[in-house]
């Protein structure tokens, strides 16, 4: 029976017609929000808004932002409009509105932008993605086991994986064959996470095949139908959750589920105690308060555990293991890359390092330990030129959750507009960095960053979202830079492109093909 004629193709025709063009003009209606708060945008198109280089994989995603930063901040703009598809983004520029938005004004912008269905997908049900007061709730209960007695406790766990990391770096360095840097800091990442959070040997050091390392990077890994899942998650989650799709591969979130729940079981069973990440969040699971060094009054009070909730459930705490895994591996794997790259590109400071190590380790009567570690100031600065210039999280995003009138403005943010940081574009603007592009440690001599503005450097975010696990991820980077470069030389493998390019691919800044190198034993 026809709907509208005699003729049931022209009626579907018709509906399709119809459709068509009432969702172009909600979308020329929608991209008309900034222009009506007097707000400039880049060239918006239909359907992609400003982000169609970014849906066709020409740009990397921190790349994008990077651009529209110094497209639009030579305006003299301290901010501009984008549009991410339909989803409205307030992109900012000018750094004391972002300190604004990230400290002060915090209570507007409490939330990340990420996708979290715990009942759908509970490993979404982690810390970062987490919002309102659930994330509120699940910080203070993580705060204790980031402090940096914790990171003390773990100390020798690190220090064992490092022994794996020696053999197989020589053996590398016997049949002189190119080393994908990438590759086998991501081993050893894998391991010290997967003995860290998950309390088990990975060997992935041993074995490139464990299935710690395959599914960690199957975590990362983005064919066609999860990259249309986590467009969904970002421009109508609604979609994932009425459909019930989980934005976890399946997969990998088996795996992870499984190891949590087999690992707790066995521990609880066996009242096994070991000095890591899942420990304590067993503890939190059978509610134990846990011992913060560095805040000692934050439970104090008797209402405390009905304020953060009592106790965590094995799929929260599956969750906070999975996040700390994937984050953990990638990004200090990702900074350990361009920082290898970096020190081969410039020898000289390669050879500092090396002498500071040295020396460090001398005063240690020659052991690694946690406070020798602390004692390399030369490595910091290595470190956090290397994360200015590489941010692995290029982009720092809050959505708006209650209408926000800009400082000095008449401008209103409304409630769910997004607003995002381009930190990769902050950290190479030459009005802060001179030479921008030049790999220059003594930018974080004490002298120099006390002359430039705290927000020119955001690679772990700031205020209450910031990464918690900080700490962690800058000890593990330091154990294999010490182990590394104290025991062997490197050099650019011509397998390398150059200039390094980033893969537009991965949401992750990751340099397209790799950064290989060779490598030479030092004799003792």
């Amino acid at each position: 029976m026809a709907l509208l004629t005699d003729d049931v193709f022209k009626d579907i025709i018709a509906i399709l017609v119809t459709t068509l063009l009432g969702v172009i003009f909600y979308l020329k209606w929608r991209f008309g929000y900034w222009h009506r708060k007097n707000i400039l945008t880049p060239p918006v198109s239909l359907p992609f808004g400003n982000a169609s280089k970014i849906f066709a994989q020409k740009v990397q995603f921190g790349d994008e932002f990077k651009n529209i930063y110094f497209q639009m901040k030579p305006k003299g703009l301290r901010y501009c409009g984008y549009y991410f598809l339909h989803q409205r983004v307030l992109v900012v520029f000018d750094l004391d509105l972002a300190k604004r938005i990230i400290t002060k004004d915090f209570s507007h912008f409490t939330d990340h932008v990420e996708y979290y269905n715990e009942k759908n997908d509970p490993l979404t049900g982690h810390l970062f993605a987490l919002r309102g007061e659930k994330w509120r709730n699940m910080r203070v209960k993580l705060t204790p086991t980031f402090t940096s007695g914790k990171m003390k406790m773990m100390f020798q766990s690190l220090l064992d994986c490092s022994h794996e990391l020696v053999k197989l770096m020589d053996k590398i360095s016997e049949d002189k064959e190119p080393m994908d840097v990438k590759e086998v800091v991501g081993r050893f990442t894998t391991d010290i996470i997967g003995t860290c959070a998950f309390g088990i040997e990975c060997n992935s050091l041993k074995n490139p095949d464990s299935e710690f390392r395959r599914y960690g990077k199957m975590a990362f890994e983005f064919g066609f139908q999860e990259m249309l899942k986590n467009l969904a998650s970002f421009t109508v989650p609604q979609v994932l959750d009425i459909l019930k799709i989980p934005l976890t591969n399946s997969d990998v979130a088996k795996f992870f589920m499984g190891v949590v729940k087999e690992t707790v079981d066995y521990r609880e069973k066996n009242n096994i105690i070991r000095n890591d990440f899942m420990h304590l969040l067993i503890q939190l699971k059978n509610n134990v308060k846990l011992k913060d060094e560095e805040n000692p009054g934050l439970l104090k009070s008797e209402d405390s555990r009905s304020q953060i909730g009592s106790t965590l459930t094995v799929e929260e705490i599956a969750a906070q293991a999975f996040v700390f895994f994937l984050a953990g591996f990638e990004t200090s794997s990702t900074t350990l890359t361009f920082c290898f790259y970096e020190l081969v590109t410039n020898p000289e400071i390669q050879e500092k390092l090396r002498e500071e190590i040295e020396n460090v380790l001398e005063k240690h009567d020659g052991k690694l330990t946690y406070n020798a570690i602390m004692d390399m100031t030369y490595m910091d600065k290595c470190i956090n030129e290397t994360l200015r210039k590489y941010p692995p999280v290029s982009v720092l995003t809050r959505n708006c959750t209650q209408s926000y009138k800009i400082p000095n403005t008449d401008v209103i943010i409304d409630k769910d507009v997004q607003v995002f940081i381009p930190v990769l574009g902050i950290q190479h603007d030459p009005e802060y960095y001179p030479e921008p592009d030049k790999f220059d440690p003594e930018r974080f001599s004490p002298e120099n960053k006390a002359k430039r503005h705290p927000y020119t450097w955001l690679p772990f975010g700031e205020g209450p979202r910031s990464c918690i696990g900080m700490r962690f991820g800058l000890m593990q980077t330091k154990v294999a830079l010490a182990v590394l470069i104290k025991h062997y030389k490197f050099s650019l493998n011509s397998k390398t492109q150059q200039p390094l390019i980033f893969d537009p691919q991965n949401f992750v800044s990751a340099p397209l093909g790799g950064v290989w190198l060779n490598t030479e034993k030092i004799s003792s």
